[in-house]
């Protein structure tokens, strides 16, 4: 890039437009001003984040990642490359969304309205089901966005905060507007990113609740039939019974964030908590600031500029919140393993296979999962999954079903720590829930 390129911008490709030509100054300025713009107003271009996930699901929009931008950013100094037409075809093919037929649509509606009725006998919890959905992979990504922007918008905001302060003292005065495009650049590269990330989970994911949080509009429970499809061709067991056993897995988890109101709140609250002791590492900030090359930004989720950015702080603030983190999670996706399980034993011939097989892709996570924990240093699945199914079990035996869900009546009657050491210990225990003032609303007396 040349030297006399101010702040090292330039177009893609290390090419300058021409001053005297107003069409290429006028693509250059609109350019500029499209990556630099957050028109949420927060710290990550949620904007380029959609545009990038649809473009990785259709290839409409930048596909390529930063590619499709005439401009770019090198650090002054730095030597820009350009990938090869055959590079950057293969990096941007587009995995697809397509639609959603009318029988996929009247499958998943039936599947889930089966799920509900068996779940019934199972869970002293009420339907939670107030409407139901089959989703392509682009209204999955359009449907969970504000949770989204939720979840990751803290952790950002630390990040474009420690890009405003590798700038000097000194010098932020002097740069005056400029300083505001710090900010905006650590935007868009987040923004880019984090759009990567998305356009890979929403090819992956399976349902709205499918990896533990309540990610869209309450009380709607909505498959994604193009990926339940394409998860169900390694498992050789009949598509009928994957979809109805991710339904009942949807239906489980709208019963349970339905119907404890508090329960939302408590696993946001769990995630935010983890992410507020989370360290901003400036010295990776430079590093990827200084390799960052827009013209493969979101081509490969593999090979992401920012990993490394984000570290947990070693201090017992920050374990005790990953450890609320951890066990909150488990115990919800304990609590729908252990009932759906038992609602669809002697229902589907395979309920082995299938609950051995999500059990395995929730404890190891996809890639997607993995790189929003490079990104912003959250981990969104349950490590101890199998101690917490074998803890509802337990309760369920000593305490029945009423006694079992009355523990999400209040987070200080959810089991801890040591409860996942010894689960029989814990169910055995006796616990007058009636001395506290829940009644049957919040799932009814333990059993004697």
């Amino acid at each position: 890039m040349p030297a006399d390129i101010p702040f090292g911008f330039g177009p893609s490709g290390g090419d300058v437009p021409d001053p005297n030509d107003p069409r290429q100054m006028q693509q250059f300025l609109s350019q500029l001003q499209q990556l630099f713009a957050t028109p949420s107003g927060g710290p990550v271009n949620w904007d380029l984040a959609r545009q990038l996930a649809q473009a990785h699901l259709t290839g409409n929009g930048p596909a390529g990642g930063m590619s499709q931008f005439p401009v770019g950013f090198a650090m002054p100094g730095a030597e820009v490359q350009v990938p090869s037409p055959e590079a950057d075809s293969e990096a941007s093919k587009p995995v697809g969304d397509p639609a959603v037929t009318a029988v996929e649509r009247a499958a998943v509606i039936e599947a889930l309205r089966l799920a509900d009725l068996w779940l019934e006998p199972e869970s002293s919890l009420p339907s939670g089901v107030r409407a139901t959905s089959a989703w392509s992979r682009g209204e999955w990504l359009n449907q969970t966005l504000p949770v989204w922007r939720k979840l990751c918008d803290p952790v950002a905001a630390r990040m474009v905060s420690a890009m405003t302060e590798l700038v000097p003292e000194e010098m932020r005065a002097q740069m005056g507007p400029m300083t505001s495009m710090v900010a905006s650049l650590g935007g868009a590269l987040l923004g880019g990113q984090l759009g990567t990330a998305l356009g890979s989970l929403a090819a992956e994911v399976l349902s709205a609740g499918d990896i533990g949080l309540p990610l869209g509009p309450t009380g709607t429970a909505a498959l994604v039939p193009a990926n339940i499809a394409e998860y169900g061709k390694g498992l050789e067991i009949p598509d009928d019974q994957v979809r109805l056993y991710v339904a009942l897995r949807e239906a489980a988890h709208q019963r349970l964030f339905g119907h404890v109101p508090w329960l939302r709140g408590h696993v946001f609250a769990a995630v935010e908590a983890y992410a507020a002791g989370i360290h901003v590492d400036r010295e990776a900030i430079e590093e990827a600031m200084s390799r960052f090359d827009p013209t493969t930004m979101g081509t490969d989720p593999q090979e992401l500029v920012l990993e490394g950015i984000f570290t947990p702080e070693d201090t017992p603030q920050q374990r005790a919140a990953l450890a609320r983190l951890e066990t909150a999670l488990a115990l919800v996706e304990g609590w729908v393993c252990h009932v759906v399980d038992r609602a669809a034993g002697d229902r589907l011939p395979d309920v082995v296979r299938l609950s051995e097989a999500f059990r395995r892709r929730r404890a190891a996570g996809g890639p997607a999962e993995q790189t929003f924990a490079a990104l912003v240093g959250l981990e969104l699945r349950p490590r101890r999954l199998r101690e917490a199914t074998a803890l509802w079990n337990a309760l369920t035996e000593h305490r029945g079903i009423s006694g079992r869900d009355a523990l999400w009546g209040h987070p200080d009657l959810l089991p801890d720590e040591e409860a996942f050491a010894d689960p029989e210990m814990f169910a055995r225990t006796q616990l007058d829930l009636g001395d506290l003032g829940f009644n049957d609303e919040t799932g009814g007396e333990p059993k004697e």
